[in-house]
């Protein structure tokens, strides 16, 4: 490892797209990955999981320990709801900054690692999107919406996606906008805002056609996360 690496542990290493971020850190000269951790894969070689993994990475299902023992800089975290809090806390207690794509997060949960933070100095970034393109997307829309008194999000996602964020989404209303949901496979993750004026419609649309797209975003916040402080919110912040 050079003096200028940065160590990095995954985790949720075996899941969809957790196998994009190992082959993406794996990749980056400047990153060193030291740990996996997915109980999906305890006690297997990463290699065997993930093509061209460092051969001697085996997969544990017990985040404090091999914390402990690979002593990352930093964390990416791309797991469930269900432990990322658990997960946050753990690496924010040893002194591990975090970058995390784990979505669900509640007002609460965010009051609580931002505190986390601030106790243990030490950098955590929760993006619910790591796109660049979908970031960009949303600055746009905001930049529209001032000029625009009509607007509708579309919104599409892969089947699995059951979490609803806003009850009767697939056709309801926030903040007096209506949103419309598409759950089917074929879908990862698109987005659809169309604002409408007198003679004319504006659309801003972002495409994924593979999770690939998140890496890059992901591999920024990984090289920027040890200049932060505190929490910090969406990938926008950085961009």
């Amino acid at each position: 490892m050079s003096a200028q690496q940065l160590t990095i542990l995954v985790t949720g290493a075996c899941g969809q797209m957790g196998k994009y971020v190992v082959a993406g850190v794996v990749e980056a000269p400047d990153m060193e990955l030291v740990g996996a951790v997915d109980p999906a894969g305890r006690g297997k070689r990463l290699s065997e999981i993930v093509s061209g993994a460092p051969e001697d990475i085996i997969c544990s299902g017990h985040l404090a320990a091999t914390l402990e023992e690979s002593q990352p800089q930093i964390m990416i975290d791309f797991t469930t709801p269900d432990v990322v809090m658990d997960n946050i806390q753990a690496a924010l207690n040893a002194g591990v900054a975090c970058v995390v794509g784990t979505t669900g997060f509640s007002p609460l949960d965010l009051q609580v690692v931002k505190r986390l933070c601030k106790k243990t100095d030490t950098p955590c970034l929760i993006a619910p999107n790591f796109s660049i393109g979908a970031n960009l997307m949303m600055r746009f829309a905001a930049e529209a919406s001032t000029n625009f008194d009509y607007s509708e999000i579309i919104e599409r996602h892969h089947e699995l996606t059951a979490h609803e964020e806003l009850a009767g989404a697939r056709g309801g209303e926030t903040a007096g906008i209506h949103v419309h949901s598409v759950r089917m496979p074929g879908y990862v993750a698109n987005q659809e805002v169309v604002f409408g004026g007198s003679g004319e419609v504006l659309k801003i649309e972002h495409i994924t056609t593979s999770r690939e797209c998140f890496v890059p975003g992901v591999l920024l916040a990984t090289r920027r996360i040890l200049e932060l402080e505190g929490l910090v919110y969406g990938l926008d912040t950085i961009l």
